[in-house]
């Protein structure tokens, strides 16, 4: 049993961000382990970090290794009478480069095999060869709970790691990646109205199915919805990701977002104009809303703003069928995200000099929620 808390994926990156200033400041040395079910996130993690950071990235899948292949082979050095070892390409060597070495598979890898590991994680080293200080080490695998290929953790690899026990969480997958990432509107739309079939793992292994639902494969699903064109090809591909029972339901609010989300028709529309362009279902507004702000740019952001507003109001200003959803809500989680994504580009003016936004912080500011 894994008894350290549960974090989101979001966290976790947030925990590895600063362990790494940590390691830069030379106040901390630590090897971090990431444990999560298969599909979690934990590879992209590491890859959002190591470009965050500028970092290059040493991926080495434990299942595919042998001892020799991080200890390197032996040559006997005639003249010294020695034998030297040639350590493998494939671990840092340049401490002016900061680099992460990340070992996954971790738990699925042969028993024989973490001895060799043990060296890496604790000591920085294997045989002669020293891990430089730029290097950041970090590991990951699955639990035999996971119904993966797992072997139990022994105590003594457990004790030279700072253990991360990640679950999924529907908001902030799609703030953390979703959103990021641009995924098809329609998959980020359903799994903010089905939060619970983000992860579906433990629901299939206990009815017996081999298909379960991942923030993996709904990033899949995602490309699916952009590479066939073919509807009833692509419904097929999708039930092969995520399984007939999800893939149906999922068909219903995509076939209701097809057509009824504009969102380049809205954006381009004058103000008087946009009434008929806002989708009639809960699940078509909720798309809408995250297309909005994965659409936003420096030259659109003043209309998304203008709209995401709107939204707000659009219960009150046109009665059924709005007024009996949460638009409200939506917009505020809408503005939020969207003003996340101005920071990030620095777009902040359009928010400074925007009438809608004003009108919206002085709403929230008098209902004491500012």
């Amino acid at each position: 049993m894994l008894n350290a808390p549960p974090i989101t994926t979001g966290q976790a990156l947030a925990l590895l961000r600063q362990g790494w200033q940590a390691q830069s400041a030379g106040d901390l040395r630590a090897s971090w382990m990431l444990h999560g079910r298969p599909g979690i996130g934990k590879t992209e993690i590491v890859q959002t970090l190591a470009q965050e950071i500028g970092a290059k990235l040493y991926d080495l899948r434990l299942t595919t290794v042998e001892p020799q292949d991080l200890r390197g082979l032996p040559f006997f050095d005639m003249e010294t009478r020695r034998t030297v070892w040639f350590r493998p390409e494939d671990l840092p060597d340049d401490p002016a480069q900061p680099s992460i070495l990340f070992l996954d598979e971790l738990t699925s890898a042969a028993p024989h095999l973490q001895p060799t590991v043990y060296g890496l994680l604790q000591e920085r080293r294997v045989g002669a060869h020293v891990l430089p200080v730029s290097c950041l080490v970090i590991a990951a695998g699955n639990m035999v709970e996971d119904g993966a290929i797992a072997y139990e953790m022994g105590t003594a690899l457990s004790d030279r790691l700072i253990h991360l026990h990640l679950i999924a969480s529907a908001q902030d997958w799609i703030s953390s990646y979703a959103l990021p990432q641009g995924l098809d509107p329609a998959v980020i739309a359903f799994i903010r109205t089905r939060p619970d079939c983000l992860d579906t793992t433990e629901t299939a292994l206990r009815e017996g199915e081999m298909i379960a639902c991942t923030p993996r494969s709904w990033a899949r699903v995602s490309t699916l919805m952009q590479a066939l064109p073919d509807r009833t090809l692509r419904n097929i591909a999708i039930a092969g990701v995520v399984g007939e029972a999800v893939a149906a339901e999922f068909r219903l609010i995509c076939e209701d977002i097809a057509a009824t989300v504009q969102v380049d028709a809205l954006v381009e529309a004058p103000t008087r104009g946009r009434t008929p362009l806002y989708p009639r279902s809960l699940h078509g507004m909720t798309a809408l809303t995250y297309a909005l702000v994965a659409r936003a740019d420096a030259g659109n952001l003043a209309a998304i703003i203008d709209i995401m507003a709107e939204i707000r109001k659009l219960g009150r200003d046109l009665g059924a069928p709005f007024e009996a959803m949460p638009l409200a809500e939506l917009g505020t989680h809408g503005f939020e995200l969207l003003i996340a994504r101005a920071l990030d580009n620095g777009w902040q003016e359009s928010f400074l000099t925007s009438r809608a936004y004003a009108d919206y912080a002085k709403e929230r500011e008098e209902a004491g929620l500012a």
